[in-house]
């Protein structure tokens, strides 16, 4: 008779996540439209509290106004702040864009920075942000934490979810290196379509179930 998976060590879910979710999701597309690392710095910026289908609805019409931080700089803050206020936040979002483009251009020769230390000193970029686009357009390891990695990884007892700062701590300690980039898009993407806010509780999804077979409450997300 064939014995059940022994999923009591914090590792031994850790590695079940990292298969199941690589063979749910072998290609990891990168949601946010872009074309290049300053367009993506811009496009994740926008994405705080906004969903990436808003963002990718609103960057056409920003980007055919300036796509490189020289040609931002010749757009007036109001009218970065009249394109971008579906995404919400428009006034902060709308400094922070020209500043950073601002910065870019006189400190960066108008380009990205390939560094945390330097993404980090841009306006409007927090260290989510520099972790976003130090994997995604610079393929440099990166485990950027957004809401749904913070959940799941409380639902599945790999972090004990103090707050994101932990959950990225101790996700990187069970999770191999190489795998971070596509791994981090492919619990975002399980999250949205299947361990969901409210969808799951922590008992209904598929890899809630499997490690978890006999949990009969459900889990209450620590923010």
């Amino acid at each position: 008779m064939k014995s059940s998976p022994d999923f009591t060590s914090r590792q031994a879910r850790a590695d079940y996540v990292d298969r199941r979710l690589a063979e749910l999701y072998p290609k990891t597309p990168v949601p946010l439209d872009h074309r290049d690392p300053y367009t993506l710095l811009v496009a994740v910026l926008l994405s705080a509290q906004c969903t990436d289908r808003r963002v990718n609805q609103i960057t056409p019409d920003l980007f055919a106004a300036a796509d490189t931080p020289q040609k931002m700089l010749g757009v007036p803050v109001t009218e970065i702040q009249r394109i971008i206020r579906p995404c919400g936040l428009s006034p902060q979002k709308a400094r922070a864009i020209a500043g950073l483009s601002k910065i870019l251009v006189e400190q960066h020769g108008g380009r990205v920075p390939e560094s945390f230390e330097g993404l980090e000193a841009l306006p409007g970029v927090g260290h989510k942000t520099a972790s976003v686009v130090m994997a995604q357009a610079f393929g440099q390891p990166a485990f950027p934490v957004d809401t749904h990695i913070h959940r799941l990884a409380q639902r599945w007892k790999l972090s004990s979810g103090r707050n994101v700062v932990q959950t990225e701590q101790d996700l990187k300690k069970v999770f191999p290196r190489e795998h971070w980039n596509p791994l981090h898009l492919r619990i975002i993407f399980y999250g949205r379509e299947h361990c969901t806010a409210r969808g799951c509780d922590g008992t209904t999804c598929e890899i809630c179930r499997t490690l978890f077979p006999k949990r009969k409450r459900a889990v209450k997300t620590r923010k």
